[in-house]
């Protein structure tokens, strides 16, 4: 037992830190302008970037690796998870399993890259009149060794289907829980992770939910189920946030003692908005090479040498960044699918 809730404080830069069994924490949100007519951005808002890679948040947004329409053209990943919530606009998802998908506005995507995988992640302009703004975290979780060469897997979790938790307080101030992974009480029944993912074991206590605190809301974050788990909480919307007896007033990256319940308070007169990652370490070691995660050197070796031979199965895209049109219909087209499958 501990007297503080906070083990430890640090700042949110670009890239959020993150705990075993996480890797990584990305928080895009980029201010988009009216597209071109053609998914892209207009000619004019280009000057002056690096573009191929660009990450300069000029005028409010980056275009990252693509060159006209924004984000992140085919690359290969292998030995982890890749989870992507969307919280404003929409991602176009391609990859080397023939899959495709639209989804944004609350969706998410799990990926598990296992023995590897090549994707693409686009942000297509749909609106030609007015701002495209988008928001999303990319997180990245490890496989355990046992699952770094497991087959490829794609999932899709609709928003209408993420299970969620109302709260309302003895002062009438509500919360708003979504669990995109992992048990919480009154939440109802997970989705379920992908088969292979280390959220999938029973004792892993993997959770990833986002907070939305109205005004004075009060709700009790409750303790993992689990003694070893880790948790996060990244405080990233909001004037003030109280947990247990501690006051934070500067949006950080704070490791909590997930072993007690602690009460949490928006302090503030806006709403406060966290994300939640929690679970139970791996306790494994990790080799990393830029999109490759195993457990040694000579895995990573053996992943390159994998790569430049395979490619991972190919590209059967006739773009290196393909959009799916000009319609803001989500949908996902599962490998070897004659059909879509739709928010439901």
């Amino acid at each position: 037992m501990t007297d503080t809730p906070i083990l430890r404080t640090q700042p949110l830069g670009p890239l959020w830190p993150t705990m075993d069994p996480f890797l990584f924490c990305a928080h895009h949100d980029d201010a988009y302008p009216a597209g071109d007519g053609a998914q892209g951005v207009p000619a004019a808002a280009l000057g002056g970037r690096a573009l191929g890679s660009d990450f300069s948040r000029q005028d409010g947004f980056s275009m990252y690796h693509g060159e006209r329409v924004p984000g992140f053209p085919v690359h290969p990943h292998r030995g982890f998870e890749t989870v992507t919530l969307v919280r404003r606009g929409l991602i176009d998802h391609s990859d080397s399993l023939g899959a495709a998908a639209r989804f944004g506005g609350g969706d998410v995507q799990w990926l598990t890259a296992g023995r590897g995988i090549q994707h693409a992640e686009m942000f297509p302009l749909l609106n030609a009149s007015a701002p495209n703004p988008l928001e999303l975290f990319q997180v990245w979780l490890n496989l355990p060794a046992r699952s770094k060469m497991a087959a490829p897997h794609f999932t899709m979790f609709w928003n209408e289907r993420i299970p969620r938790l109302e709260h309302v307080d003895a002062e009438g101030h509500a919360t708003l829980v979504r669990v995109v992974a992992g048990a919480l009480p009154g939440a109802g029944a997970p989705l379920a992770p992908p088969p292979e993912s280390w959220a999938s074991s029973p004792d892993a206590d993997v959770a990833i939910w986002t907070l939305q605190l109205a005004p004075g809301a009060r709700w009790t974050l409750p303790r993992a189920a689990g003694s070893a788990t880790q948790r996060m909480l990244y405080f990233f919307v909001g004037s003030g946030l109280q947990i247990g007896p501690v006051a934070v007033r500067e949006h950080a990256a704070l490791h909590v003692d997930a072993t007690q319940d602690w009460e949490l308070r928006n302090l503030g007169s806006d709403t406060v908005e966290c994300l939640v990652l929690q679970g139970r370490p791996l306790g494994e070691s990790v080799a990393q090479y830029g999109p490759f995660v195993m457990n040694t050197q000579a895995e990573i070796m053996q992943a390159l040498q994998d790569y430049r031979r395979t490619q991972f199965g190919g590209w059967p895209w006739s773009a290196p960044g393909p959009v799916h049109g000009s319609a803001p219909r989500r949908f996902a087209r599962h490998p070897g699918a004659q059909t879509d499958a739709l928010p439901a």
